[in-house]
């Protein structure tokens, strides 16, 4: 955090201070929290009230752990240095916003997609750090409470910040963009992802939108040639269009794409300014699309090609349950990619694991995708066929919400089992794993199937000699 009084938040936020008689002495010099348990010394602390608790209960907690003031929007004891707001969510979004307008020369990225923010953010921090001392978000903070968490990590010497701004509905992404005004805006693709929220592609496409829109005239929009809905918003923006893919018209394109033996991407990077090869250390062919709007990005920051290619090279998974690769002792070799699915990003992997075979036996064991509406059923059965398109040997489906795959798989090669939860998938798959075979995990926001491949991957493991994690 950028240091700041407890008598300026007051004054940027239009709360009250209580609990001190000198709010110029109470100095913030650490982090912004939302959870008691990560604060540490120098830390405000906010006291959201959120569906499960109320923020207000750990004041306490915040304080122990060493913060020195709390955001709340009723009256903590006397003895808490406070500011009280009638409103939390919008004096913390205040907050954010005057940790932009007081770092005029800090560059910022914002980055949306139906899949694909966390691992580009992940990897565009990585890039941008040969630049300058860079803040990209923890894990999957896009919200409206993690894009202002994310915001006020930035301190005097940071120089980038890169925002992975998430949508559930119209108008989420301009009050993110109001939160954290982007130069520079990355729209990787439109998908089904939360189809039963938004009705309809064409209003996600919408949504996504609202990012480029926000983009000054001065600004540089990064779309994905290679999706017809993202490089039609190249009409919804007043800033400068970069298209990206592996089309012919796009200023930053991939040529050559290959998977090696592992599933990991290698390709020419073509520019204006010519040509260079990439070998990524990432796994799946989706991350080719990332790797391009990361290097537009670069590329804009006035990296060279050059550059450019050894950091996307050296870039390493960040974010957890995303394409994690383990390779056992016994030859199994564990993808765990559950932190969360929808359609593309299900086949996606599918298309890794079957990269990866090499003629080894491959299990995909999925869960459920949520927030498709009335199309889940279609989706969940088109992902079981295109499990055996793939060539997936074994599938198994885990939970009542992703038996719809059976249906799609059944009649082909594969073989097609369903079990109603991780624990009855886990002892199936202790009982008939073998040395060699490689095993994908993957679900939407199933903590159940998400463990379950931790351990599996843990089973007499010893670390990937060619460091695969």
């Amino acid at each position: 955090m950028i240091p700041v009084t407890l008598a300026q938040i007051a004054a940027l936020t239009g709360g009250v201070v209580v609990g001190t008689d000198d709010p110029d002495a109470v100095l913030v010099t650490g982090d912004v929290v939302t959870d008691s348990r990560a604060a540490q010394a120098g830390a405000l602390y906010v006291a959201r009230i959120g569906e499960h608790a109320d923020g207000h209960a750990f004041i306490p907690s915040a304080l122990a752990n060493g913060a020195v003031a709390a955001l709340v929007s009723r009256v903590a004891p006397d003895e808490v240095p406070q500011v009280v707001v009638d409103d939390v969510q919008a004096a913390f979004a205040s907050l954010a916003r005057w940790v932009i307008d007081t770092h005029s020369d800090l560059l910022v990225v914002g980055i949306t997609g139906s899949s694909g923010k966390t691992s580009t953010k992940d990897l565009l921090g990585e890039v941008l750090r040969v630049t300058g001392p860079t803040i990209a978000p923890e894990g999957s903070f896009n919200s409206e409470v993690g894009v202002p968490l994310t915001v006020c990590r930035v301190r005097p010497e940071t120089r980038n910040l890169v925002v992975e701004m998430g949508a559930r509905g119209l108008g989420h992404i301009r009050y993110l963009t109001q939160i954290a005004p982007p130069r520079i805006g990355v729209v990787l693709n439109v998908g089904t992802a939360h189809m039963g929220e938004f009705g309809s592609r064409e209003a996600i496409a919408v949504a996504k939108a609202e990012l480029v829109e926000a983009l000054p005239a001065h600004g540089v929009a990064v779309l994905n040639g290679d999706d017809p809905a993202v490089r039609a918003m190249a009409a919804r923006t007043r800033a400068q269009v970069l298209l990206v893919g592996e089309a012919p018209d796009c200023v930053v394109r991939a040529e050559h794409v290959d998977l090696d033996d592992r599933g990991r991407p290698r390709f020419d990077l073509v520019t204006p300014e010519g040509q260079v090869p990439v070998a990524l250390d990432l796994v799946g062919r989706h991350h080719v699309g990332n790797a391009l709007a990361v290097a537009a990005v670069a590329r804009e920051v006035g990296m060279s090609l050059a550059d450019i290619a050894d950091t996307l090279a050296a870039a390493r998974p960040i974010s957890r349950w995303r394409m994690e690769v383990t390779v056992r002792s016994d030859g199994v070799t564990v993808v765990n990619d559950a932190y969360n699915a929808n359609p593309d990003s299900m086949r996606a992997a599918l298309e890794a694991l079957a990269a990866m075979a090499s003629g080894r036996r491959t299990w995909a064991v999925l869960g459920s995708m949520l927030e498709l509406g009335e199309e889940s059923e279609a989706e969940h059965e088109a992902i079981g066929a295109h499990a055996a398109h793939t060539g997936v040997d074994e599938l198994l489906v885990v939970g009542d919400g992703a038996r719809a795959m059976v249906g799609g798989a059944t009649g082909s090669a594969t073989v097609v089992r369903w079990v109603a939860d991780a624990a009855r998938a886990g002892e199936l798959l202790e009982a008939e794993l073998r040395s060699g075979d490689v095993v994908l995990f993957k679900s939407s926001r199933d903590a159940g199937l998400r463990w379950l491949g931790e351990e599996v991957a843990a089973a007499t493991t010893d670390p990937d000699p060619e460091g695969g994690r």
